[in-house]
């Protein structure tokens, strides 16, 4: 399950009851991080040992959420990662900002040489 970032949540009220434009990312990427990056989206972050951010692609909604419908493929580290506990997706590649985010069911310890993969359908962004 995730939540929304303070970021989306102030875009959707203004759009929604403002009348203020918001302009959707043409993509939209998966962070990975060793603690809950929260509200504001500043949570540690993996970094280094060929980590990047991953592309997500999303289904069509139903009943306010949407899964990713394909398997979300990280590079393999080349250095420990940590353990990997939480998510966010993000508006860019790096930097960026922050929009949904949450944790994963089970937490993921990386080593030198360990892929982290998200099979399709395992990751859902939802509004609550």
């Amino acid at each position: 399950m995730s939540q929304l970032s303070n970021y989306l949540e102030n875009a959707l009220i203004n759009a929604v009851l403002r009348a203020t434009s918001y302009t959707s990312p043409s993509k939209v990427y998966l962070a990975l991080h060793t603690v809950d990056p929260g509200e504001a989206g500043t949570g540690t972050e993996v970094s280094g040992g060929s980590y990047a951010r991953q592309e997500v692609t999303f289904g069509a909604p139903s009943d306010g959420s949407s899964s990713n419908i394909n398997e979300i493929k990280f590079p393999v580290a080349t250095a420990n990662w940590g353990t990997i506990t939480h998510f966010s997706l993000r508006d860019a590649a790096t930097a960026g900002n922050a929009l949904f985010y949450g944790a994963f069911n089970a937490s993921k310890l990386i080593e030198t040489n360990d892929q982290f993969v998200v099979a399709a359908g395992n990751l859902t962004a939802q509004l609550q």
